[in-house]
């Protein structure tokens, strides 16, 4: 049943994330990665988030429409780290570089250009559960942006929403997410 939204996440990724093969570093300070700069796809701008750290999210999917509460169970959610390249995508696809729930085919309609570039080295993956929930461990401090889509449960009309929040991990601690 999710085979097309995990294929059409996996198209969402591909088009909003960014990632190239790059090196290590020590982690920008977060206000380094969110300054205004350029929005070039360039390697070096994705290094930190290569690093090993201390920091997790924990998710939950509480999306709802008209009562009716989505699911991402079995879904593909997506981490995405923040860089200038890749904030400049959040906001061709989702009209904001915070947070977004749009209909997922409108986002797949929105294809920045500039889609040679490989960045899924860099996109880090899990998936929700049965109960919505996902995790991500390991992270160095700085901006990432989380997305997945959801469904309207079974019987009820509605679309399927892709939903982007823009988390910042400090401190190597845990940030809890709702989307």
């Amino acid at each position: 049943m999710y085979s097309r939204l995990a294929a059409s996440l996996s198209f969402l990724v591909l088009l909003s994330a960014c990632a190239t093969q790059g090196g290590g570093g020590a982690p920008p300070p977060v206000a380094a990665v969110t300054r205004p700069a350029t929005s070039e796809f360039r390697t070096a701008d994705f290094a930190w988030s290569r690093e090993a750290g201390r920091g997790s999210i924990q998710g939950q999917l509480t999306y709802r429409v008209g009562g009716a509460a989505y699911s991402c169970a079995n879904a593909p959610v997506i981490l995405t780290p923040e860089t200038p390249w890749v904030r400049s995508r959040m906001m061709i696809l989702y009209r904001s570089d915070q947070s977004a729930a749009e209909p997922a085919e409108e986002v797949r309609g929105r294809t920045p250009p500039e889609r040679s570039q490989d960045y899924s080295a860099f996109v880090r993956r899990t998936t929700c559960d049965a109960a919505g929930r996902f995790a991500f461990t390991g992270l160095p401090d700085g901006p990432w942006f989380v997305i997945t889509v959801a469904r309207p449960p079974a019987g009820v009309a509605g679309r399927e929403m892709a939903l982007m929040r823009r988390v910042t991990i400090r401190g190597g601690n845990v940030v809890n997410v709702r989307l």
